[in-house]
Formats: structure tokens, sequence, C-alpha cells
């Protein structure tokens, strides 16, 4: 298999062009078997690359004049601004000439784009969002965080077979454990899409599926896929990401505190680098857009190198496991 053509939108987050080149840079200095396609005002890019030393024959610029910004209407932007960064690259992927795109940019405009101009793969009702969560044992799938909040039933059971087959094929998890999230562990618990939802799954003989979740349970690992629509699913991961920081700046904190506890922090230092990586969503690359004809990743809008850089690494796994064909081919099965 040849190197893997990814997308990376150059003018896309809060720290673009910066960083989100010098990580693109440091993957393909780490042995990448990727060919890094920027997309963005090209003497812009071309003045940041040559800050670096790298395989010229591994990365190229393609010119984009107009950018899409947060404060721009997703779709509307998506329509109109067809020279942004973010549309020329998602063109790219829909016309095959990459195979991935990575941007920090605006979530709706990612969103919209992925939906409009990538397109849904044939029978694919829905496309979620779905970011790894660290756990006490590894990590879990959450899916959907934040592209569907009016989800039906049938969409949710075509959540759980995506989310199991990236574990499966990704986090290499035989046989994962798929659970709704829900108000209590009883069947006949929950609102009315969990209700109609809760037996869908339990007879989908695709997924391993045993029953509801609490949300309390999800640090402990206590299932490998968290099924649940966007608004349940952003919900869930906002709070971890705040809860997650908070306790670590409060850990920091106390340690602080004293001439003693000082002493102790520094012989625990080593421990706490460690803990503090567990909850770095930088580690695991961003949130595929899971169901489309093409990869496309939504990395944090704060990201820095470190982020990008697994990002590639992530798109790189993606396409030599063939997992959105697998989901391609389980779905449009399931419609035939």
């Amino acid at each position: 298999m040849g190197d893997t053509r990814i997308v990376v939108d150059a003018m896309g987050g809060d720290y673009a062009p910066e960083w989100i080149i010098r990580g693109a840079v440091e993957a393909i200095n780490e042995g990448a078997k990727a060919e890094i396609i920027f997309t963005g005002k090209e003497d812009v890019i071309n003045a940041e690359l040559a800050k670096y030393q790298y395989d010229k024959n591994k990365v190229r610029v393609v010119n984009a004049t107009e950018e899409i910004t947060c404060h721009d209407a997703p779709v509307t932007a998506i329509r109109q601004k067809k020279d942004s960064s973010l549309v020329v690259g998602m063109n790219m992927v829909k016309g095959g000439e990459a195979d991935a795109i990575i941007s920090a940019g605006s979530s709706g405009a990612i969103l919209a784009g992925g939906q409009l101009l990538v397109g849904r793969a044939k029978g694919v009702k829905r496309s979620p969002l779905a970011p790894l969560l660290p756990t006490t044992t590894g990590y879990s799938l959450l899916i959907d965080c934040g592209a569907n909040v009016d989800a039906r039933p049938e969409h949710l059971v075509q959540f759980a077979k995506m989310g199991s087959i990236y574990m499966e094929n990704i986090e290499k998890i035989k046989n994962p454990r798929v659970a709704i999230v829900n108000i209590g562990d009883e069947e006949e618990k929950g609102n009315a899409l969990v209700k109609e939802t809760y037996p869908l799954l339990k007879e989908c003989k695709d997924i391993n599926f045993i029953g509801s979740i609490e949300a309390r349970e999800i640090p402990n690992g206590a299932a490998d896929v968290i099924v649940c629509e966007a608004f349940v699913g952003n919900v869930i991961l906002k709070l971890y990401e705040g809860l997650a920081k908070m306790l670590l700046s409060e850990i920091k904190k106390a340690i602080m505190s004293s001439f003693k506890s000082k002493i102790g922090g520094a012989l625990i230092n080593s421990s706490l680098k460690g803990l503090k990586e567990r909850f770095n969503a930088k580690t695991k690359g961003g949130a595929p857009l899971l169901g489309l004809k093409g990869l496309v990743i939504k990395i944090h809008g704060n990201s820095h190198n470190e982020e990008v850089k697994s990002a590639i690494f992530q798109c790189i796994t993606f396409n030599e496991t063939g997992v959105l064909n697998k989901i391609s081919s389980n779905i449009s099965g399931e419609a035939e």
C-alpha cells in the first residue's frame, strides 16, 4: 500500500497555520507513511514550511484564498466560500485526490462539508462524530458527540454498528461491548428515543449489546462503544473534558500548597505526568465523522502540533485497516 494522501486544512483552528504545519512536518519527520497536502494561502504556508527541514517529496501545497471562520453560517459558508481551505480540501477527498482531511476549523462547517461535499456512504442514514474517551481500562468510543441532535432509533443502531467496526479495527478490541446511554440500568427506563432504540439494539446480531450505561459508569470503561444522540453525547464530552481539566488543576494546586506537599509531588511527578497524558486528547488524534465516502477528522480548535501529528497517524491507520470500506459494506449490505 502506498502513502496515505492526507489534506491538512492549514488555515483552520486557533493556532493556524503555525502549529498545524509544525505538527504535520513532525509527522513526516517521524516516519509517517503519508503525503501531506496543505490547503490554504500558498504564500503563508510556504513561509511557515521554510522554517523546517523535511522530505519535500512528501509535502505539497494547494492554494485556497478564502477562510471559513466560526462566525460563518456553516452550510452557507460551504456553499459560498468555494475557494476556502476547507472546501478545497473536502473536494479533493470527494474527487479521490486525497484519502482524508484533517481540520481544526469550524465544527459546523466540517460537519456540513462532510455530509454535503464528501457525502455519506450507501445506506448510511446519518454520519456520527466519534471521539475516544479515556477510561480506567483504556478508551471507549462515544458515538455521536455532536453531529445529529435529532437522531432516530434506526440512526443509533447504525451508530452502534459503525462504532463496533471502529473499535475492532482501530483499537483492536475483539467483540466490543456496546451500550446505550440511559438514566438507569432497567430496560424500561429512558426517554422515548432510548426506549425505542433499546429493543432494536438487543435484536441486532452484528453487535455485542450489553444494555444501558449510566454516565457515571463511562469513566470505568463499562462499555467499549457508548451510543447516544448528539445532544447527550456532546454534554458528556464537554463535562468529561472540563472535569478532567479541573481535577488535574486541583491536584497541582494541592501539591504546591506547602513545602511538604511539594516534596511529595516531586516524588510522584512521573506518575502524575502519566495520569495527565491519559486525559490528553492529543495522543489519540481527532474525532472522525464516520459513514462518509472519505475520511474526515475533526480536531480541537485549540489544537497544537501534537494533536495534528497524532491525527495524521490516525488517518494512516484508518486507511491501512480499511475501516471506512468495512463500515460501508456492513451498512450497504443491511440496506439491500
